[in-house]
């Protein structure tokens, strides 16, 4: 029941308390974000490096060939193009639309650790930019979702971040910690996906005026999110199979058709060079990046974030993550069954990571080359306007720039759509364990999400997204902690997996009535058992 209540009621308070007084939630917020830039990047970048350690753990590991997600008999529920499709749309692809070309532009003239390109800081954005939506930042997706789903496909737990985590502590303090932990990601999912789609709706919007002259205000947004929010729940409706899959496999197609249209049709050998030179410099400067922490500004107290570059850029990206990880890496842990641990991590990390770093190769050396061919005017742009810098670099490019324009526009529907569409199954899970969703539960979720936008937007505008966004994102740091507690216990799990817990996971996963377990009463992979699964004790 305190699941199902607490949430929207302390969401509903935050968001009366934004509006009535914006300003002063906003000098809090800064405050916080300070606390946490000043004191604890070194976290942030451990964790960061945790997770990649863990990752590559398990796909070199004996552990990670060996286990398959739903036990050894199980199948993949999708296809490999499906399921990087919905891997890629959940994850980042509503990011990557617009980041692509701000963060290569933003950071070409101030980009500290990679030095090998010399005089070239314009290749320097570009490999921060690799770190920051490539493999780490996968890495750190991927993590979460092995605990989750690890979790509820092998040991029968509900797909839910307390199951993942609670069995660590002690018994006396699980149901509590349980209530907390579950609070905690259901807040972050909700809110998180709200402030995202006021943005999105305000990206989408920027690029209907980029080519069709409409004025972006209120009304646009309204209509906007209005749209979103209808074509989410007719997609949540009709589920993953028919709804989610479909939005998935379309994106990934205009996807392709917008990278493709920009490398034949923009500086070809630009970005080809461009490109080259930049995949070499993240390959030696992946260490670096990884640990750096800026440690001659933590010499004396940060008065403020905005004093640090980390602060701007690695802490706040990575806060991001964590921030996102309850919906995406729920999302992905669901669509994942049938799959080797070894093969997941793979396939959450590397193929992503690949296609990531080829996708802002093209666009962010396409902005580069037109930034300069226009006397940095796409630079102008996105400081004035982060969404507004593709468009301005689509529009001057020649033959297919008016073309590419309409399919970013539409990328950015869909992909938000999807992502949208992602979170709303998370979060069914989330709020309604250990009963199943059904379809018009998640309808209602999303229009719930939509009416949570429309007045954050609408009443209080940019700012006051700005605000709730930002201290979502923050909300990041007490997260992370939860989240190592939860990779430790999956490790635990992992190493102490022996006959008895091969035979939960095959009891959890196989429908004959009559398997039994033959395990002790105190054995550890019988007490990891749920209630309702567990067989009666034989000796």
């Amino acid at each position: 029941m305190l699941i199902q209540f607490i949430p929207p009621l302390a969401i509903i308070l935050l968001v009366v308390t934004v509006l009535v007084n914006p300003d002063g939630v906003a000098a809090v917020i800064s405050e916080l974000r300070t606390f946490v830039t000043g004191g604890f990047t070194w976290l942030f970048v451990l964790y960061s490096l945790f997770a990649v350690a863990v990752c590559a753990w398990l796909i070199f590991s004996k552990v990670g060939s060996r286990v398959r997600l739903g036990g050894p008999n199980a199948k993949p529920e999708y296809s490999n193009f499906a399921w990087y499709s919905m891997l890629f749309a959940c994850g980042q692809g509503i990011g990557l639309i617009f980041w692509s070309v701000a963060e290569p532009i933003m950071l070409r003239d101030d980009s500290p650790v990679v030095r090998t390109l010399g005089s070239n800081v314009a290749g320097n954005g570009l490999v921060w930019s690799y770190f920051h939506w490539g493999f780490t930042a996968w890495a750190m997706y991927c993590v979460v979702a092995v605990c989750l789903a690890y979790s509820h496909h092998n040991l029968g737990k509900t797909l839910t971040f307390r199951e993942a985590t609670v069995d660590l502590l002690p018994k006396w303090s699980r149901g509590a910690a349980g209530v907390v932990i579950e609070l905690l990601a259901i807040m972050a999912t909700i809110l998180g996906l709200a402030t995202s789609f006021g943005f999105a709706a305000m990206q989408f919007s920027s690029g209907l005026t980029a080519f069709t002259g409409l004025s972006s205000g209120p009304s646009l947004w309204l209509v906007v999110i209005l749209g979103f929010g209808t074509v989410a729940a007719i997609s949540a409706f009709f589920g993953i199979n028919r709804g989610m899959r479909l939005l998935s496999e379309t994106n990934s197609i205009l996807s392709i058709v917008l990278v493709v249209g920009v490398f034949v049709f923009g500086p070809t050998v630009f970005i080809l060079s461009n490109m080259t030179e930049s995949f070499g410099a993240y390959a030696m400067n992946f260490a670096a990046m990884s640990f750096w922490t800026d440690a001659p500004s933590t010499a004396g107290a940060l008065a403020s974030w905005k004093d640090s570059w980390n602060g701007w850029w690695t802490v706040f990206i990575w806060c991001w993550v964590i921030a996102f990880s309850p919906f995406v890496a729920g999302f992905i842990a669901r669509i994942s069954r049938g799959r080797t641990l070894r093969e997941f991590v793979i396939g959450v990390t590397i193929i992503p990571s690949l296609i990531v770093m080829v996708w802002i190769a093209v666009i962010g050396s396409a902005a580069i080359y037109y930034d300069d061919l226009t006397a940095r005017g796409v630079s102008a742009a996105v400081g004035q306007d982060v969404s507004s810098g593709l468009f301005v670099m689509l529009d001057a490019m020649p033959v297919v720039g008016s073309v590419l324009m309409i399919v970013a526009t539409v990328l950015v529907a869909t992909y938000y759509v999807t992502s949208l569409d992602a979170g709303t199954y998370a979060l069914a899970d989330f709020v309604s364990a250990p009963k199943k969703a059904g379809a018009c539960f998640r309808v209602i979720l999303v229009f719930s999400i939509a009416s949570v936008t429309t007045v954050l937007l609408t009443l209080g505008g940019t700012a006051v997204v700005d605000t709730v966004q930002t201290g979502t994102i923050i909300g990041g740091f007490p997260f992370s902690i939860v989240i190592l507690l939860m990779i430790v216990n999956t490790i635990r799990r992992l190493l102490k997996r022996d006959s008895a817990t091969r035979e939960l996971e095959k009891f959890v996963n196989n429908p004959d009535p009559n398997v039994k377990l033959q395990v002790s009463e105190h054995d550890e992979a019988r007490q990891d058992a749920p209630a309702h699964l567990r067989p009666a004790a034989s000796t």
